[in-house]
């Protein structure tokens, strides 16, 4: 009985039996202790405009009481002013002094129905015994409703309760599924309510971890791939190093030991970034300023713009500078132009060079991590852009290439 489904079912049942238990009392309070016994008033009328006067003989009077109670399954006593018995018919009943009605009207009462005849008679009847109750006793068909609704209800509920936890079930099945390790684990969408939303960001927290997994997984075979070139450069030239002390071959070594350390800090800031949900430091920062401090570190490049202030982390802002800028002078052509802008509530970066731009089939593959797009021969460690893209994500902005053409390239950084 844990299933949830169960619980809701066995609740609607509940309901549905304290229900049909309260209308049963409530049905039997007013039945027994209510208002008027229809029949009994019916007999009460009959009896003062049928009855032969109080002079007629008992015989008479027997006679006609019979013919008032034929078919109506009551026991009927006729009682004279001073309450003595001349008629009965079935049960004799007696009259109770307690329950006088001077109005001639009968008044109910758990054991019978009595009233005063206007010429002093009393009448007093009540529901006659018989063997054949649900034949003769009104609460039996209110009773065969109510069971009858209690299993209507009972048999439409169970399909339209488990509708709804089957869809619960299918999600709990999709988490599973996701924790055994199969990240395209993805739930049908049904209907409008609570569990379809659920559904709907349960995919989209698969897919996005799907996205991160997949992306460190590619992450890593391509950093295995580039560390090999400089490791094997390294092996080479200490064996060298050996034989001859070539200063040139120490730079070289050097230089492959620099690019080692470049690759490796690439590697973990895009995996900071990509466990990161807001900047760890947000600090008032320039942007004009803070671009013009990274330009004034290379030769042919230039700032212009306005002055812009935005929150945000400083180092990641300098590091999204000086990969743009870098790579604008390592693949394009000086000068390097750095503008800075306000555009719609948006701190606006354009870098651009004057390079041979790139193949319209990789304008978004550069932004992918260890994508060269510009030559073969393309140097440096392939995360330049994808680390100016997820620092710009990582600013509640993007990165994209605005213009493309021969001879020009620009990148767009919205923060």
């Amino acid at each position: 009985m844990s299933r949830l489904y169960f619980r809701i079912y066995l609740a609607v049942l509940a309901s549905l039996i304290v229900f049909a238990v309260a209308a049963g009392l409530l049905w039997r309070t007013l039945a027994e202790s209510g208002g008027p016994w229809q029949g009994a008033e019916m007999v009460a009328q009959f009896a003062q405009n049928i009855l032969p006067p109080a002079s007629t003989d008992r015989a008479g009077q027997q006679a006609a009481l019979e013919k008032i109670s034929a078919g109506l399954a009551v026991d009927v006593s006729l009682f004279a002013a001073d309450r003595s018995l001349l008629a009965a018919v079935g049960t004799p009943l007696s009259v109770r002094e307690e329950e006088e009605n001077e109005r001639g009207m009968f008044a109910p009462r758990a054991r019978g129905h009595q009233a005063r005849l206007p010429d002093g008679r009393w009448l007093v009847a009540r529901r006659a015994s018989t063997d054949r109750p649900f034949r003769h006793v009104p609460g039996v068909g209110v009773a065969v409703a109510l069971i009858l609704l209690f299993i209507v209800v009972a048999i439409v509920a169970h399909p339209v309760v488990r509708r709804l936890t089957i869809r619960l079930e299918r999600l709990q099945a999709g988490v599973e599924t996701l924790g055994r390790g199969d990240l395209s684990a993805r739930v049908k969408v049904e209907g409008r309510d609570e569990v379809a939303r659920l559904a709907i960001s349960f995919n989209q927290a698969a897919a996005r971890i799907e996205e991160l997994v997949n992306a460190h997984k590619m992450l890593l075979a391509n950093a295995s791939h580039e560390l090999r070139t400089p490791l094997t450069r390294i092996r080479m030239g200490v064996e060298l190093l050996k034989a001859d002390a070539n200063p040139a071959r120490k730079a070289a070594l050097e230089r492959d030991i620099a690019e080692i350390d470049k690759l490796i800090e690439g590697i973990l800031l895009s995996s900071r970034l990509d466990a990161l949900i807001e900047p760890e430091v947000k600090e008032e920062v320039d942007l004009l300023a803070l671009a013009a401090e990274e330009c004034a570190r290379y030769e042919g490049c230039s700032v212009s713009g306005e002055p812009v202030i935005m929150r945000g982390d400083p180092a990641l802002l300098r590091r999204l500078l000086r990969n743009l800028v870098e790579n604008s002078l390592r693949h394009g052509k000086p000068p390097v132009e750095v503008t800075v802008t306000r555009e719609g509530g948006r701190a606006a970066l354009r870098v651009s060079d004057r390079g041979p731009g790139i193949p319209a089939t990789d304008i978004e593959t550069v932004f992918e991590p260890f994508r060269r797009a510009r030559h073969a021969n393309a140097t440096g460690t392939g995360l330049g852009l994808s680390l100016v893209r997820k620092i710009a994500r990582h600013h509640g902005g993007d990165a994209r290439i605005e213009e493309n053409a021969p001879g020009t390239l620009t990148v767009l950084v919205t923060l």
